[in-house]
Order: C-alpha cells, then structure tokens, then sequence
C-alpha cells in the first residue's frame, strides 16, 4: 500500500465516526502528519470528543485522555516523584501525558494553572519534574477540545498555550442528511469500538519524515512570509502572529501536500490553511472586538490582499 493509500485508509476509517465532516478529519490528519497540535473548539455534543478518539483509536501506539476540571492538578497531567520506603528511593509515576497521542478533553475547564503544565511538552516533547527532563514517546500528538470562552465554568486559554496549537479548527453542527443518518444509524461510542489501528507509530514516524521533505519553492515561502507579516500590521489587530505561525503554516502546507499525493506546496495549500494555522495566534484590537470583528475574517482578507505567487509549484 502506498503512503497515499495508507493516509486515504486513515482518513477513510476516522470518517466512519465522525461523519459528514471530511474537513475536519483530514486537518487532524495534517496535523499527526506536521507532529503539531490541535485544539477543536466548538459547542458542547458535536463530535469533539469523538473525532479526537477516533484519531487515537485508528493510529497504533499508546492514548490516553485526560478530562480537565477544575480541581484537576499539574501533577496529575505531568506525573508526580514519589518516595518508595522498600526500595528506599524516590520513584517517578508517569502522569497521562506519557502517550503518542493524549486527548485533553474540555481543556479551558481546569485552572491556568494546570493549563500551563502543557507549556513544555507541547513544545519541547519532555517533561520536567524536580528539575529532571523527561521525554514523551514518538510520535507525540495533543488533541484538545475546549467549549467556547461564553460557557459557565471555563477559562480563557492564554496566548502561550494557544499558540502551542499547530491548528484551531471548529467541527459545527452536521448538515441535514448526515444528522438523520447519525441518529437512524450506530451510536457514535459502538463505532468508535469497532475501529481499528490503520497506521502503526512506525507508519506515523515514517510519514512525518516524509512530509518534512515536502518541497516548497522559494515564491512560496515568501508568500508565506508575506502572509504572516501582514497579520501584524492589520489595523484590526493589536498583536499579530510571530514567526512560529510561518513555520507552522510551512509545516501543515506539506503534510497536505503529503495527504493530496503530491512532492511540493502549492499556494491553494496555504490558502486553505491560514484561517485555522493563524486565526488563533492573532490578538484583535479592542475596536475591532467591539465592532464585533473575529480572527478569521481578519486573515480571510489578508488572504484577499497579498498577492498570490504565479509560479508558486
């Protein structure tokens, strides 16, 4: 089987559970694919959960799902040092960080406090505890999934752990057809049972190198640049993305190039990406959050105004 097919089969089986919503399977993919992160938010009973566990359950390895209250604590996601009195020693008992990929469900309902134990990790793929670095197995996958910031009982994300995401996408309410096929046909948790690993962590390991050799021509990584440069000088937003938003919008560029079969990034790649690889790493001005104005409409027309490289293959 191809790397192509391999990916097709993936998105095919993670499509089974969450139906009618191609889009976003295949940025999850993308984002396995780039090894970055992504935060699903959206209202509570649209598929969050579901999309995020139909990942873990078609890509081999370990998972685990951490459910974020407020009373959860940093130890409990990082692992604690503990003092064994018939070995004599201290030992350290992993937290639920320590898998390929974790599920950080409803991750705006704990306390910045323990929001911030990800700070590392998501970034640097180890953890420190009593000033000892430890690492996260390979491939290391965040899924989260927060509600929106309106809910009783969350906590706004910090611009930090927001910008940890390599991808914010939102999954929406199912179109007609696809909610009546959802309700005559199996419950989402007996699909989600009968799935089964489609790559292994070999498979993944492989793919990430693949797509990090993706080619992307100079006039593209300029309009990339470009892209991103402009976000800090719109006079809707008082802080733009910094130079981690081009680097990750390079990254997801060839993993969908990957997932499309192709050897290069072209410019509807990056086109198709802006929105969810920058929309959240922007901080709009207050006027313009007055005015009502949202991220993604921002960087939807600086999509409209920067030029699009002609020979951009």
């Amino acid at each position: 089987m191809t790397r192509s097919e391999r990916l097709g089969a993936l998105v095919d089986a993670i499509g089974t559970a969450v139906r009618g919503k191609r889009e976003v399977v295949e940025h999850l993919v993308v984002c396995l694919l780039a090894e970055g992160h992504v935060l699903i938010e959206d209202v509570p009973g649209v598929g969050k959960t579901t999309a995020a566990r139909a990942l873990a359950a078609t890509v081999g390895g370990s998972w685990s799902r951490i459910q974020f209250t407020p009373d959860l604590l940093p130890s409990d996601v990082t692992g604690v040092t503990i003092f064994n009195q018939q070995s004599n020693g201290f030992e350290f008992h992993e937290g639920s960080i320590f898998a390929n990929i974790v599920i950080a469900d409803e991750i705006n309902r704990a306390s910045p406090k323990t929001q911030s134990a990800l700070l590392e990790v998501m970034e640097e793929r180890q953890v420190s505890v009593d000033g000892v670095p430890r690492p996260v197995p390979r491939p290391f996958l965040v899924v989260a999934t927060q509600n929106p910031v309106e809910m009783d009982g969350t906590y706004r994300l910090p611009e930090a752990q927001l910008d940890r995401f390599l991808m914010k996408v939102r999954v929406g309410y199912p179109d007609h057809a696809t909610e009546i096929d959802i309700v005559a046909g199996a419950q989402a948790s007996s699909t989600l049972g009968r799935l089964q690993p489609v790559l292994s962590t070999d498979d993944v390991a492989e793919l990430i190198l693949t797509a990090a050799e993706v080619h992307v021509a100079p006039a593209v990584q300029d309009y990339i640049v470009r892209l991103v440069a402009a976000t800090r000088e719109d006079g809707d937003v008082l802080l733009g993305s910094s130079p981690r938003g081009s680097v990750a919008l390079v990254k997801a560029a060839r993993a969908v190039a990957l997932l499309d079969g192709r050897t290069y990034v072209v410019p509807e790649d990056v086109q198709n990406l802006a929105v969810p690889v920058l929309a959240h790493r922007l901080i709009l001005a207050p006027e313009a959050e007055l005015r009502g104005a949202k991220a993604a409409e921002v960087v939807a027309a600086i999509l409209g105004r920067v030029p699009v490289p002609v020979d951009g293959g």
